[in-house]
């Protein structure tokens, strides 16, 4: 018996029972509060007012040069939203949670999340084309529809929902609640990084935040869909695995093998050849099926015994003791 971890992988656990998260009531009304406030930043950067003013005072405090010891460690912590990476190390993880469960879901929600990521976040970036810190070319602009694609920023809306995928299909209140805190500090100090290295200003973080957030509330919106479509793969993989079955089963040429009936010993009289196995193999056509035929046919029980009473011999049954020969 196996009782390594190679064991405890072999074991096929029955799936746990998955709630699927449902667009209640509180979720849309966050939506919708959360919505509200996207637009409010977007628009208080389409008219440069004060939250501009506060990201030119920012970049012009330079907080990269007031606390130069963080960089190193904040050059690497800043990976952690971009998405490359992150998406590699989620999609390894949420995959062996698939195998484990035997479900695409885990996966599937992941592809839809970004999916929604990169045509929304995208879209607005290429829509505004504001310039980062670095390229600005006048103080107190907003730098809008200047060729960029800073706003809002796509680290942070990246570190919201691939950390958050994990909290969203937790399967216990416990981990859901732990995992959505260490999904919020992973975000928000992916965010304050950026504005610590001068990449993004803080408009930008702030959309970002709220960007991710409104994906991962959309969600269970697209449910639906990524249950339609976990159903269609499982259904196309049963149908390949009948095929390749269907593929490797061997099908006789010459129809179904004959029935080897077991055979008595033949007695005088009898057709010896009605024994003969390889005769009724190699027939063909109808010589052959007749041959099977017989085989298969039962053989008659021997003439039935007499049911005479048996004799016991009357007397001993030592032998007669020999007498000696008289001498001469």
């Amino acid at each position: 018996m196996r009782t390594d971890i190679f064991a405890r992988l072999d074991r096929e656990p029955e799936p746990p029972k998955i709630e699927i998260p449902r667009m209640s009531r509180t979720r849309a009304t966050l939506f919708g509060g959360t919505l509200v406030f996207y637009l409010a930043v977007v628009v208080a950067v389409l008219v440069s007012s004060w939250l501009v003013t506060l990201d030119w005072k920012i970049m012009l405090f330079r907080p990269y040069q007031q606390w130069q010891q963080l960089h190193a460690f904040l050059d690497y912590f800043v990976v952690l939203g971009q998405r490359g990476p992150t998406a590699v190390m989620i999609a390894a993880w949420l995959g062996w949670r698939s195998w484990r469960q035997h479900t695409l879901r885990p996966l599937l929600v992941l592809g839809a999340a970004l999916l929604l990521l990169n045509v929304t976040v995208g879209a607005v970036k290429l829509g505004l084309g504001r310039l980062g810190p670095h390229y600005a070319t006048q103080i107190g602009s907003a730098e809008l529809f200047a060729g960029g694609d800073i706003f809002p920023s796509g680290h942070t809306a990246n570190a919201v929902v691939t950390w958050g995928i994990l909290a969203y299909l937790a399967t216990t209140p416990r981990a859901r609640r732990y995992l959505s805190i260490g999904s919020s500090v992973v975000a928000l100090g992916v965010g304050a990084t950026t504005v610590y290295l001068g990449t993004h200003w803080l408009s930008d973080v702030l959309l970002g935040w709220v960007a991710g957030l409104l994906i991962l509330l959309a969600l269970p919106w697209f449910e639906p869909t990524i249950a339609r479509t976990e159903a269609a793969v499982f259904a196309v993989r049963e149908q390949w695995r009948a095929r390749r079955r269907a593929a490797v089963a061997p099908v006789p040429a010459d129809g179904p093998w004959p029935v080897i009936v077991p055979q008595l010993p033949a007695k005088d009289g009898e057709d010896a050849g009605r024994s003969t196995v390889g005769t009724a193999h190699s027939g063909r056509g109808t010589s052959g099926r007749n041959s099977t035929a017989k085989l298969a046919q039962p053989r008659p029980h021997a003439t039935a015994r007499s049911e005479r009473t048996p004799i016991t011999p009357a007397g001993s049954r030592r032998p007669p003791r020999s007498r000696p020969m008289a001498g001469g």
